[in-house]
């Protein structure tokens, strides 16, 4: 009975460690967002991303930030079936290859936003969903999202958007019938210093473990050109 105490008690903490771990990175996202908002993007999400990877790759940027020099950034990762836009590697110390955090972008904008076939449900059925299926690995128990707002909106009415497509059944890309497997819908947590739109979901997996999933919905609706 004790050894299955102290497993308990190492599990917990150690997912609590790395909560905690991704939730300093991605407190340093909100400030690369606000040196990157003024620019001007086409509505691609893979262009708006890659201004994150330029600060997340700049050396001199990541050893000014802490604790972001602890890490390797990288773009369009595979990941057995799936494609990773942000892997974070840990590499101080260094875990291993397999041992890394996902951030998954996707686009939002005002657009059928309660129906099966926008974006809100895109975010889910091929971003939430990747993770609850095991397409994405969840090493450490916990990912993250980016929601980039390409139109003006009410995020915060947006979220409560999703929150109600959830419980739908989806066809993903890969026509495979998935489903987000809500524990915990969208919820406000302030993880990142008061950023306005910071929330966290949980899920059940295919495989029956529950991963936490962080969201972050950056708003670059006056940013996209026309």
């Amino acid at each position: 009975m004790k050894n299955l105490t102290l497993t308990a008690s190492i599990y917990q903490l150690s997912s609590t460690f790395y909560s905690y771990e991704l939730e300093c990175v991605l407190h340093e996202c909100v400030g690369i967002y606000n040196r990157i908002r003024v620019r001007v993007f086409s509505n691609n999400e893979e262009q708006i991303r890659d201004g994150f990877i330029e600060y997340l790759k700049d050396g001199d940027y990541k050893n000014a930030h802490d604790p972001l020099g602890k890490y390797q950034f990288d773009k369009e990762v595979e990941d057995g079936l799936g494609r990773l836009d942000i892997r974070i590697l840990p590499v101080n110390p260094y875990q291993g290859d397999n041992a890394f955090y996902t951030i998954e972008c996707k686009r939002l904008d005002n657009r059928n936003v309660t129906g099966v076939s926008g974006l809100n449900a895109e975010y889910i059925k091929n971003g939430i969903c990747r993770f609850v299926t095991n397409y994405y690995s969840s090493y450490y128990g916990c990912n993250a999202m980016f929601g980039f707002v390409v139109e003006e909106m009410d995020i915060a009415q947006n979220v409560s958007n999703i929150n109600s497509l959830l419980s739908h059944e989806y066809l993903n890309q890969q026509e495979k019938k998935v489903f987000a497997n809500a524990i915990q819908p969208l919820t406000y947590a302030d993880y990142a210093n008061g950023f306005a739109h910071s929330y966290i979901s949980r899920h059940r997996r295919e495989d029956g473990k529950e991963i936490l999933l962080y969201h972050m919905l950056f708003d670059f609706s006056h940013s996209i050109e026309m």
